[in-house]
């Protein structure tokens, strides 16, 4: 989250001075250079061309993060890139709530919305990078604008951003955050009450687009908004069950197990797998 401190060109600096950071404490502790990076980016992603296409949260647009972090390291190591949600559910999967389970939707409410589909262990990218992007399913039409310049698109009503601020205007207290709104509503506030219905309302509205589309066998819910726990998984559990129809087998619904780890372990499980893809590209005969 956030833009590193300078718009986008902050962003990318704090993520080459992390990764030159990590390799640093790396050849410290284990005496040797890494053997791969990975790393998980926001918005669309050319994950093929190694590059960050676009975000609306931090105004990214083409910049080539995998030769940006190939010269920082020294040009020497594989660096693999994924989306960030995309890497959350590879390691959701491995590790998490999505173990064992064929086809999950990893759907995450934090600044934005977005989602994964997992299938048989591979998350879809789609083909131009840019699967998964439910946060930009106009809900509400005409209604609140969006960053990416439309109205009514679901992250602008039923994010955790967007409860956070919708609670702090109708509590009339700047600040507040989402997580504010859940406490409000577990103390039985009405104000917060009808924020957090009016935001599972939106979330229903476009997680049924999904299921109906996608038809997972489960759905894991990540995110800022998820550590509402049953706050929020009980009424959306409900309110997509009042959107069914007779043809819909609803999937379970249930939260992410790795909570804020599952970038970073995802991020490591695709710089292990680039270094396997690597050692065995380097065994097989030509």
């Amino acid at each position: 989250g956030g833009d590193g401190g300078g718009g986008p060109d902050g962003a990318v600096a704090a993520i080459l001075d992390f990764a030159d950071e990590l390799r640093a404490v790396g050849e410290e502790r284990f005496g040797r250079p890494p053997a791969a990076v990975g790393v998980g980016l926001p918005g669309a992603v050319d994950e093929a061309a190694g590059v960050a296409v676009y975000s609306a949260n931090l105004g990214w647009r083409d910049v080539p993060i995998r030769r940006l972090l190939t010269e920082r390291l020294g040009g020497a190591v594989p660096v693999a890139l994924g989306h960030d949600l995309r890497v959350a559910a590879l390691a959701e999967g491995r590790l998490g709530a999505g173990a064992g389970v064929d086809r999950f939707l990893l759907v995450a409410l934090g600044t934005g919305i977005a989602t994964a589909l997992s299938i048989d262990g591979r998350t879809e990218p789609g083909a131009h990078g840019r699967a998964g992007e439910l946060g930009h399913v106009v809900v509400r039409p005409g209604g609140t604008l969006c960053g990416c310049g439309r109205r009514g698109c679901l992250e602008a009503v039923a994010s955790a951003a967007a409860v956070g601020r919708a609670w702090a205007a109708a509590a009339g207290v700047p600040g507040l955050d989402a997580a504010d709104a859940a406490r409000a509503v577990v103390a039985g506030d009405p104000r917060a009450v009808d924020v957090w219905a009016r935001a599972v309302d939106a979330l229903a509205d476009g997680m049924m687009a999904a299921v109906s589309l996608l038809d997972p066998r489960t759905l894991i819910v990540g995110g800022g908004l998820a550590e509402a726990g049953e706050t929020l998984l009980t009424p959306l559990r409900a309110a997509l069950a009042a959107r069914a129809a007779p043809f819909h087998h609803l999937p379970e619904v249930v939260p992410a197990a790795l909570g804020d780890a599952a970038g970073c372990l995802g991020a490591g499980l695709l710089a292990w797998d680039a270094r396997h893809a690597a050692a065995t590209a380097e065994v097989v005969p030509s």
